[in-house]
């Protein structure tokens, strides 16, 4: 199992920026996939940004493609979601997932490939 923890989360004006952290511990050594992935209310939590942890490879939900970059920090277990240009439909509580078990495009981008996920920390866009 992998424990996660979200920070950097918080309120900011439509065409700000934020950045996320995401601090895996536990069998980090295990994880094939990192991803973010968001929650607006009243809606299904939604893929946003994944990368091997090898960063080789990357995918991003076509809504924030070229205003996200998702990156990771290999020795401090750390994977980061820098967020710019937030518009207000950016705003969702945004949740850092652990994929142990496959790769590819398919395992990077569905929720259920998912075997771990951290408690989520809101960003709220303000217009």
């Amino acid at each position: 199992q992998v424990q996660l923890v979200e920070s950097g989360g918080g309120l900011v004006q439509a065409g700000g920026s934020l950045r996320l952290s995401c601090e895996a511990s536990g069998r980090v050594f295990s994880t094939y996939v990192m991803g973010w992935f968001r929650q607006a209310p009243g809606k299904e939590r939604e893929f946003v940004a994944a990368t091997r942890w090898s960063g080789l490879v990357t995918y991003y939900a076509d809504s924030v493609k070229g205003r996200f970059t998702i990156s990771r920090d290999n020795a401090k277990n750390t994977v980061s979601l820098q967020m710019n240009s937030l518009k207000p439909e950016d705003t969702a509580v945004y949740y850092c997932a652990a994929n142990r078990y496959c790769l590819g495009y398919g395992c990077s981008v569905e929720k259920e490939k998912y075997d771990d996920w951290g408690q989520g920390t809101q960003v709220t866009v303000s217009s």
